[in-house]
């Protein structure tokens, strides 16, 4: 299947978020609070007249795609970019395609096309920053067969979670990751 038949296939926003159940307050309560700034805006206003598409491989459960797509949604806007969601367990087909490091199906990923269903960039799962958060926070666990691996990871998480739904530095950080693939 081509790219713009992928695209036709997905989810508009609110088809998206209709079916959400893990992760649906998060993504919300993102893209109610994020802004971008002029600067950004004014960029991407200039790539209107490109009509870019976006597809985005997710799943509701995924943390980074709470933080992460609410993002897209908001530089989308201001781009006048049209998005649609494809649920990657669904879809394998197509994320394979686009494995992180070649071996893994880590998401979301962001495919921009072109009308034609030219592949113009990819982004994905996370900012290179985030990434690097993320792999400092993996570092400090204790080893897999400690006792206290699994308490410790899952506070981990919950508290990357938590400030990916409360800081908006790192809704910025996550913006200025995705605006160069478009530009």
């Amino acid at each position: 299947m081509n790219l713009n038949s992928w695209f036709q296939k997905g989810l508009t926003k609110d088809e998206y978020i209709g079916q959400m159940t893990k992760n649906k307050e998060g993504m919300v309560s993102i893209f109610e609070r994020f802004e971008l700034d002029n600067k950004d805006k004014k960029k991407l206003e200039a790539l209107q007249s490109k009509n870019l598409k976006a597809i985005v491989l997710t799943e509701d459960w995924c943390g980074d795609a709470m933080l992460n797509n609410p993002v897209l949604l908001r530089i989308a806007e201001a781009a006048n970019m049209e998005v649609r969601f494809v649920l990657r367990d669904q879809n394998l087909e197509l994320m394979d395609q686009y494995l992180t490091n070649g071996t893994s199906r880590a998401i979301p990923i962001f495919i921009f096309i072109d009308q034609e269903g030219n592949e113009v960039g990819v982004w994905g799962p996370r900012a290179t920053e985030i990434q690097a958060l993320v792999d400092k926070g993996r570092a400090e666990l204790p080893d897999k067969d400690a006792p206290d691996f699994q308490e410790k990871q899952l506070a981990f998480y919950k508290s990357l979670g938590k400030s990916y739904q409360n800081d908006a530095s790192i809704w910025q950080t996550v913006a200025n990751s995705i605006i160069p693939v478009l530009l």
